[in-house]
């Protein structure tokens, strides 16, 4: 065998390694979009912190309501004022990190009727944030988002399985549709159970705040216990620990970055199904340094 042959061989088990190791690392993801004063969404990808960024929040949506978003002091999306984050967006997937549209939120006007109206959200959604064609302006602009989240926290539990299906199906086109989710911790979730037994969810930022049965205290039991009943029941790749970034982030589960890495991920890190970390949000991120002081630990 020649030099250069050998050369070639090790070099593509190199990639192939790479490849292997970078499917398989945990990461942190981040939600972006509600304050705006957290930086731009090209800001937060240099930063180096987040494996994934979720723009929030896609908040009226379903059952005849006209598609509403919001981004808080980012861009005005009415007045085609966000079509210059398709710039943004492309800068974060070159850097390897996926994007997401986060549909929902707690504060929002959304719900599904039926299948069908599942189907038409699911339509939309693909038209103008993902793979397809948008006969007008897309809100975006023409960068195409690696998938959608499910912040569902309202509008009943009824064809959110439906909706996850038919964005599925697009994967078919191409690109993949990559679909998450941020469940409360207490299991199974209220409103997106039934969605997240498909099968189809890629990752899943469980929300172990605001939640007091199943966070963080001064007893890990109730965190450990649940997180052992979310990695083993759902079938999703992979499952992350949702935190608040700083304690005014949320009402309670902030857990303190030396709790975090001495006593919390030494115990879920074990899981296979173990994703990383998710925190709300990008604001309260720049305020506490919180992924940049866990990092290295995730």
């Amino acid at each position: 065998m020649s030099l250069d042959s050998q050369m070639a061989i090790y070099l593509a088990a190199l990639i192939l390694a790479t490849l292997v190791m970078g499917s398989n690392a945990a990461g942190i993801s981040i939600y972006w979009g509600q304050n705006g004063n957290e930086g731009t969404l090209a800001q937060t990808c240099a930063t180096g912190n987040y494996e994934y960024v979720n723009i929030a929040f896609l908040w009226t949506f379903g059952n005849g309501r006209t598609p509403r978003m919001d981004l808080a002091g980012h861009c005005d999306p009415y007045s085609n004022g966000c079509t210059k984050l398709s710039a943004d967006i492309e800068s974060c997937q070159e850097k390897g990190i996926k994007v997401m549209l986060s549909i929902g939120g707690g504060i929002g006007s959304y719900s599904l009727s039926s299948k069908q109206d599942a189907q038409q959200v699911a339509t939309y959604l693909w038209d103008n944030f993902l793979g397809g064609k948008s006969s007008g302006i897309r809100p975006l602009g023409n960068a195409s988002l690696d998938g959608i989240d499910f912040d569902i926290e309202a509008g009943g539990s009824q064809h959110w399985d439906d909706l996850a299906r038919y964005l599925s199906a697009y994967s078919t086109q191409g690109k993949k549709v990559y679909l998450t989710a941020a469940p409360q911790c207490p299991y199974p979730d209220a409103w997106l159970g039934s969605a997240l037994q498909t099968g189809l969810f890629d990752y899943v930022w469980v929300q172990f705040y605001n939640n007091p049965p199943c966070q963080y205290s001064a007893n890990i039991s109730s965190l450990e216990d649940s997180w052992k009943q979310w990695t083993s029941d759902i079938p999703a790749s992979k499952i992350f620990l949702g935190l608040p970034a700083a304690s005014a982030a949320a009402g309670s589960g902030f857990i303190p970055v030396t709790d975090l890495v001495s006593k919390v991920l030494p115990v879920i890190k074990s899981s296979p199904k173990y994703g990383g970390v998710m925190l709300w949000s990008k604001y309260y991120d720049d305020q506490s340094g919180y992924s940049a002081a866990i990092k290295k630990d995730v």
